[in-house]
């Protein structure tokens, strides 16, 4: 085989080792981004929970919150009629 045929297969064999070495770095750092993309989607996903609508837990709440009020407005029409006389 002459020189230039040698010369060739070596620095395709280089050119080939580069390419595999560069593609295995890439591969490592798309898996790292992978990872704190994964993390990312869990934070957000908690936070999602955390702040669901809360309508069907405030259905309640609201109709005791009604019946104070109503209490309380009956207190105040009596306190009115007792600092007339």
């Amino acid at each position: 085989m002459p020189l230039a045929g040698i010369v060739t297969v070596v620095l395709a064999i280089v050119i080939a080792l580069a390419v595999a070495s560069y593609l295995v770095r890439v591969v490592l750092i798309l898996n790292a981004v992978n990872d704190t993309l994964g993390k990312v989607t869990f934070g957000v996903r908690a936070i999602a929970h955390q702040t669901a609508p809360l309508g069907e837990l405030l259905t309640p709440i609201k109709a005791d919150l009604e019946a104070v009020a109503d209490t309380l407005e009956s207190v105040a029409a009596g306190l009115d009629r007792s600092s007339v006389a």
